[in-house]
């Protein structure tokens, strides 16, 4: 049986999607950008400063769903521009230090609001 997962502590969708959906013990992250969730205004003009919140965002959507980084299986990295892998990596590995994901990275023409990065995974409850 599938649940519609929402928090406020993450911005709101952005058109006809939820911030995650759990069904079956799994948790379907739809993907982040680096918004904060109060104003809908990026965190920053750098790519550092929206994956920070990125990473911030998603996680608050995993814990509203009972999950966490922990139990992530799964992610999908969405960059504008493939120079900033490094920093990028850098920022999310630091949530992942054992036993990391499956994942894959690939750039973009252009991602919503002209974000630097999105994000999505899945993770097990």
């Amino acid at each position: 049986m599938k649940q519609i997962i929402h928090t406020s502590k993450a911005p709101a969708a952005l058109g006809p999607y939820s911030q995650a959906v759990t069904c079956n013990g799994m948790v379907y992250c739809s993907g982040q950008i680096g918004i904060l969730p109060d104003s809908g205004a990026f965190a920053g003009d750098t790519t550092e400063a929206q994956t920070r919140q990125v990473m911030i965002n998603l996680g608050e959507v995993l814990v509203k769903a009972g999950s966490g980084f922990g139990n992530v299986v799964k992610c999908s990295i969405f960059l504008a521009d493939m120079d900033d892998f490094p920093i990028v990596n850098e920022i999310y590995g630091s949530y992942f230090k054992s036993e990391p994901p499956a994942r894959e990275t690939v750039a973009v023409k252009t991602l919503p609001k002209n974000a630097r990065v999105e994000i999505s995974c899945v993770a097990y409850v």
